[in-house]
């Protein structure tokens, strides 16, 4: 589930931003996104000319959240519904805390997989995320996006435009669509969190290109990453591709550390940059590229989450996590 530090309920916060920024200038590139999301809200949404020829996406009708088992235990914020503040540390992991990663990213893997075999015109994302929602329950797991900031649904289901955090719902899936699932699964006290694309039937070969392009640049990425390498060589790996191609990188979403706490240190930018900070052996952390046919302005629904492109052009997005170890990247 990509990084962000603010939701829409958090909107009131950001008039505090300004002054925060101020007296911390390090903290500009980490926070950029809050102003970039500031700037969908409360705007409507424009109708330019479109970049394809799906139809528009439009919110659905959302189903109840589903209920965990009482015995499965649970991250901090699974029954208040807050959104944990980020912690500036890295996650660094000793023999046994690498395992539990291990496991937890395993998981996620294979609920994804799982999930992907559902894809096909006429389910619709509420029935992906209830299978989602089982697998995981079942394996003696929590979903972790479910609750987390209140959000709705145990899985992330983005369609077309949809830039990340589509909340599943009852829209079928249609031939020519692309769709992102996005698993993150909390398990023995640790999150394991990656996500893929999908091809509903039959989609246009400029559709194909972006999913195959954005995958590409996770892959590019991930060969860069060991001990002592900056983070941004990161975002530089994948604009460089990204332009390449003229596709846009957003921006406002972001890798992030992930481990016994779902979002922390270090923040992990998708496009080029100057933050410093260099990778850590034992460390773990996403990266998540997202690419999009046009511009990377993005506009947030009014349920607060749901991040679809201004100009409707179709986005793609990629993920795994990892752990840094001697001899580079383990997925």
């Amino acid at each position: 589930m990509s990084g962000l530090f603010c939701s829409g309920r958090g909107v009131a916060a950001l008039k505090g931003l300004a002054s925060c920024v101020a007296q911390h200038p390090s903290r500009l590139a980490a926070n950029r996104q809050i102003w970039n999301m500031a700037k969908g809200f409360g705007l409507g949404f424009s109708s330019p000319k479109p970049l394809h020829n799906r139809p528009p996406l439009k919110p659905g009708k959302v189903s109840p959240r589903l209920p965990v088992p009482p015995h499965i235990p649970r991250p901090p914020y699974a029954d208040r519904g807050n959104l944990p503040p980020w912690s500036d540390k890295s996650q660094i992991h000793d023999e046994q805390g690498k395992q539990h990663m291990r496991a937890s990213g395993q998981l996620a893997a294979r609920v994804l997989r799982m999930a992907g075999e559902l894809v096909r015109p006429g389910v619709t994302t509420d029935e992906i995320d209830r299978a989602v929602h089982e697998m995981i329950v079942g394996a003696g797991a929590y979903p972790s996006p479910l609750n987390y900031g209140k959000f709705p649904k145990s899985v992330c289901t983005s369609v077309n435009e949809c830039v990340c955090h589509g909340i599943p719902d009852d829209r079928p899936l249609e031939p020519g669509d692309i769709l992102n699932i996005d698993v993150t699964v909390y398990l023995g006290g640790y999150h394991g969190d990656t996500s893929g694309m999908f091809l509903v039937g039959e989609v246009e070969p400029a559709a194909r290109e972006l999913v195959e392009v954005t995958k590409h640049c996770l892959e590019e990425a991930i060969k860069v990453c060991g001990p002592g390498v900056p983070y941004n060589a990161i975002g530089k790996t994948i604009q460089t591709i990204a332009d390449k191609h003229r596709y846009g990188v957003i921006r406002d979403y972001v890798g992030h550390g992930v481990g016994r706490a779902f979002h922390s240190h270090p923040t992990i930018l998708h496009t080029k940059n100057n933050v410093p900070g260099v990778m850590q052996l034992g460390e773990s952390f996403t990266i998540e590229p997202m690419l999009v046919q046009g511009g990377s302005k993005c506009d947030t629904w009014s349920d607060n989450w749901t991040v679809v492109t201004r100009d409707r052009g179709l986005a793609a997005q990629w993920e795994h996590t990892l752990l840094i170890g001697e001899g580079g990247a383990e997925v």
